[in-house]
């Protein structure tokens, strides 16, 4: 948790336990297809947006008990949500759904690096087809090693402190639009430390103005 506990210092933030209703959500079941090599080497030292992505699966209880999956994608240098699904089952429709949300935000020309855990969705054929179809490339952190995905582990974390972890909600729909309002916020105007306090939207404007 060391290297989590440093990102979010560096982006301003304190740590805190999670709340009850949220909690890591681990898809593992051993090697069921092909597992990627670890192509970051928890080397997140990326500053050109499009480059790096990370994405994983987080669950989240309603106050009546039902649990919701969350499926985010977060770009490594500009720290921007790129996408988001939420279901109630954490299957192959909802990443799926993530990619193709994905795929309306990126560039023509940017075939990024997308970095997750050895989740069995992630393993998938169907899954790792999608990803030849976009022409993104495939990395996965060591068997649970959180440490290989800590970029994409703080903003996920913070998604629950600052909206989920605030709020009762009853249903899927309620979730999708909390974490639509929550994403805008956090994109377009929340500043973050370590992009010298400018907000991801306009962080990635400036860089690739000069690309």
């Amino acid at each position: 948790m060391e290297t989590v506990r440093k990102l979010m210092r560096s982006i301003g933030l304190k740590t805190e336990l999670y709340h009850k209703r949220t909690a890591k959500y681990s898809s593992y079941k051993g090697t069921v297809g092909k597992v990627a090599d670890n192509l970051l080497q928890q080397h997140f030292d990326e500053e050109r947006p499009y480059h790096v992505l990370h994405t994983d699966i987080t669950e989240y209880v309603l106050t009546n008990g039902k649990k919701v999956y969350i499926s985010p994608v977060v770009d490594e240098a500009s720290l921007e949500i790129l996408a988001c699904t939420a279901s109630y089952s954490p299957d192959m429709e909802l990443v799926l759904g993530m990619l193709d949300e994905l795929e309306t935000k990126l560039p023509a020309y940017s075939h990024p690096v997308i970095h997750s855990d050895q989740g069995s969705q992630y393993q998938s054929p169907t899954y790792q087809a999608r990803l030849e179809e976009m022409e993104l490339v495939q990395s996965m952190s060591r068997k649970g090693n959180c440490h290989d995905n800590a970029p994409g582990e703080t903003i996920f974390n913070l998604m629950k402190r600052e909206r989920l972890n605030r709020v009762r909600l009853y249903s899927l729909e309620e979730v999708q639009q909390e974490l639509k309002d929550y994403i805008y916020w956090f994109n377009n105007i929340r500043r973050s430390n370590k992009l010298n306090y400018t907000t991801p939207v306009k962080y990635r404007d400036r860089v690739m103005a000069t690309i």
